[in-house]
């Protein structure tokens, strides 16, 4: 204990670990200032270059912030809090538009499926040993890549897509390395950098996908590996075209030792092409997950790349869970199979849905974003107060905190449970809450 600082250790890996116990047990409070290096040092006993290299630890795994003269200080928001917690209540009576969930009405039926894997599971049960993969699964999953003009390589499957983007910046990285990163961006992966020790370099999107510009910025500042979602981007709803890719490409082409990580979780619900990236770097993954479109429960993905990259991922793998569930696997396959999911139909109803926001909006003077998948994007002058004065209203939306690093404050709008009646009510409500409110004269 260090006088008003719970703060101890001798080394920089001591002195940033008692920092982050104290933030776990509430020791520390989000805001609270940390002692300057010199004098933390002074009463340590230390050397000020081992406080530093602690403080340069903590600011990595997103623990604390640098502010100039004014010193470092907890994070408002570290990497151990999430930005899920960023919730927003909804009222008695209120529509939640907040939380990016598919329209259950569009998901399958589990339980016949699970049935007739389970007993297919009976007749051949995995054991120890065993290949832990299902070969129709691979043989589909392959055959859909080679169809979006995804390289050749090897196939393994992870428990979704944040699990997979984990494990390959895992496979690559050590702490301290900087990622490249959407902003706005998905915030389970704007929360995953930094819990992993890593650095987070934000790179604009735009309605076309991520900005070129800011990726060579990125790459040429040092950033090793860059995370990018090619269709139906949360929360923008942007899509990678092919001019765009192209782009991008070039920018790669220049940093070939760069690690590249594609999401493509809007398969099967999206209509847009895929125009992927991989290919142009030494290392790379595609990631293809069945949540969106079959159900955020079946924890299944499918990750392609290099050679060394996949036996990575599934070496790592194996000294953890050892696999995905061949059972999950099994029910996939009898899905796809069974053309359980009309996919042209699901994403004509979230495109038609979204594109009727877009344009109520527009026609009431608000911009909004939203080329693919469930979410309309929204730039706003006062986050807080949108958010506020449209729960006022009835209608839960998420804050853009969740997902922005240094892009400016929007909200973020999931559309896949809106009906033609919801469109003009939400359109009026998210009109009246991004206006600014009237000045007040006081007499």
């Amino acid at each position: 204990m260090l006088g008003e600082y719970p703060i101890e250790g001798r080394g920089a890996a001591e002195i940033a670990a008692s920092v982050e116990r104290a933030v776990g047990t509430g020791d520390l409070r989000a805001g609270q200032p940390l002692p300057p290096m010199r004098e933390l040092a002074a009463r340590l006993g230390v050397n000020p270059n081992t406080v530093a290299a602690a403080y340069r630890t903590l600011r990595e795994r997103g623990v604390i912030e640098t502010a100039g003269r004014r010193g470092s200080r907890i994070r408002s928001r570290p990497a151990t809090t999430g930005r899920e917690e960023l919730r927003v209540e909804v009222p008695a009576g209120g529509r939640d538009l907040a939380t990016g969930n598919p329209d259950p009405a569009l998901l399958p039926r589990l339980g016949p499926v699970l049935a007739a894997a389970g007993r297919e599971a009976d007749r051949r049960p995995l054991l120890y040993g065993d290949d832990p993969f299902d070969p129709e699964l691979v043989r589909v999953a392959r055959a859909e890549l080679d169809a979006d003009g995804v390289p050749e390589g090897p196939l393994t499957v992870t428990s979704g897509s944040l699990d997979a983007i984990e494990r390959l910046l895992v496979a690559h990285l050590r702490p301290g390395d900087a990622v490249a990163v959407e902003d706005p961006g998905w915030g389970s992966v704007l929360d995953l950098v930094p819990a992993l020790g890593l650095r987070t370099v934000p790179v604009g999107v735009d309605d076309d996908g991520p900005n070129p510009d800011d990726l060579r910025r990125a790459l040429e500042a040092g950033a090793r590996a860059l995370i990018v979602t090619d269709r139906a981007q949360n929360p923008t709803g942007a899509s990678v075209t092919a001019t765009r890719a192209r782009a991008l490409r070039a920018v790669l082409r220049e940093h070939p030792q760069t690690l590249l990580i594609e999401d493509d979780h809007g398969h099967g619900i999206v209509d847009l092409p895929l125009h992927p990236l991989a290919g142009v770097t030494r290392h790379w993954a595609v990631v293809r997950s069945a949540s969106k479109a079959y159900g955020p429960d079946l924890r299944v993905a499918v990750l392609t790349g290099d050679p060394v990259t996949v036996d990575r991922v599934r070496g790592r793998q194996r000294l953890g869970p050892g696999w995905v569930s061949l059972l999950l696997q099994r029910t996939v396959v009898r899905l796809w199979a069974e053309g359980a999911v009309d996919r042209p139909a699901v994403a004509r109803a979230y495109g038609a849905r979204r594109d009727a926001l877009v344009d109520a909006l527009a026609k009431r003077g608000v911009v909004a974003h939203g080329r693919s998948g469930m979410n309309v994007w929204i730039p706003v002058p006062d986050e807080t107060g949108a958010v506020a004065r449209l729960l006022q209203a009835g209608w839960a939306v998420a804050p853009g905190a969740r997902f922005r690093l240094a892009s400016p404050p929007g909200i973020r709008i999931t559309v896949s449970t809106l009906t033609e009646g919801d469109i003009t009510p939400l359109a009026e409500a998210v009109a009246a809450a991004v206006r600014p409110s009237p000045a007040r004269v006081y007499g």
